[in-house]
């Protein structure tokens, strides 16, 4: 797994409202200052890209150093969902995947349409990310460590392609999107395991897959950038799969679950995609998939025989 600890993380500052004149107060009268779970979930709640992404990325700094107690995160605070999430801005139209034509990566559309698809992957990542640190309590404090770290890395991502976007003229929300990441979000919003199971495990995990071939796409237009930018990427993503992974086995072990059986199971019940190769094979064994699992995964991709 790559390890992208930080080392000296920048001091993070919660947003504070603006202040509304009072008597003098006492500091015993002040209040507390939010948990990062909550403050995960103000800023799921914002709509606009930019600011969540640049928020995003401030809240995981935020615990680069692993020092924050569990008072700190809130790992112990339920919140209650309101209504709003995952904030969305008004631009990519969201609709069905089989809405969405492929264009040729030839024509400067075409290739700036094929980055767009990948940004708004790596929004719902972030969005996915702070899904996870927020709606699930009691978990030691290591796994919101975890996440919180995606939650940077995933914000990088998103920046990173947004610009490169943007030097071809084109911004985030200029091509329609689907929403299938967050669909098995939603599916899975009272099941943690599911969730681990269903999302980093299964629908991030493909992005390993496709990864090698989107960044041949951009080499073959000339984009060596964006060939950089996938290489980040791919890097950080093992690194995000292989945290599924570990606490998917965690949650597994501490129910007496077999990982292979329970996986099957859940990618039954909740609809899961069934799995299509090619499969990045090397990538995956890096993420922490065993040899069960990949031949597994390789059994159930095989074509089905006909009744």
């Amino acid at each position: 797994m790559h390890n992208n600890a930080v080392t000296s993380p920048l001091p993070y500052r919660m947003p504070m409202p603006m202040p509304i004149p009072t008597p003098a107060s006492t500091d015993s009268q002040a209040s507390p200052a939010p948990s990062l779970r909550s403050e995960a979930l103000r800023i799921l709640l914002i709509r606009d890209a930019a600011t969540k992404a640049r928020l995003a990325r401030r809240l995981g700094e935020a615990t680069g150093d692993g020092a924050h107690t569990a008072a700190a995160l809130g790992a112990h605070d339920v919140l209650d969902e309101p209504p709003g999430v995952p904030g969305r801005p008004d631009q990519p139209e969201l609709v069905a995947h089989t809405q969405l034509k492929p264009r040729a990566v030839a024509t400067r559309e075409g290739h700036a349409a094929l980055l767009h698809a990948v940004t708004h992957i790596e929004m719902n990542a972030v969005n996915l990310a702070l899904d996870v640190v927020w709606r699930f309590a009691g978990m030691p404090d290591a796994f919101y460590r975890d996440w919180l770290q995606v939650v940077r890395e995933e914000a990088l991502h998103f920046t990173l392609l947004r610009a490169h976007l943007n030097t071809l003229g084109f911004d985030y929300g200029d091509f329609p999107a689907h929403d299938g990441l967050w669909e098995m979000a939603e599916r899975t919003k009272h099941d943690l395991l599911a969730r681990l199971a269903l999302v980093p495990r299964t629908l991030e995990a493909r992005g390993l897959d496709a990864s090698p071939e989107v960044k041949k796409k951009l080499l073959k237009a000339g984009d060596e950038e964006g060939g950089r930018i996938l290489d980040i990427i791919l890097r950080d993503e093992i690194g995000h799969v292989a945290i599924g992974n570990r606490w998917y086995r965690e949650l597994c072990a501490q129910r007496g679950l077999d990982v292979v059986a329970t996986y099957a199971a859940l990618a039954r019940d909740y609809g899961a995609p069934r799995p299509r190769g090619p499969f990045n094979l090397q990538a995956r064994r890096a993420a922490g998939f065993d040899a069960l699992e990949l031949a597994a995964l390789v059994a159930e991709s095989a074509p089905q025989p006909r009744a």
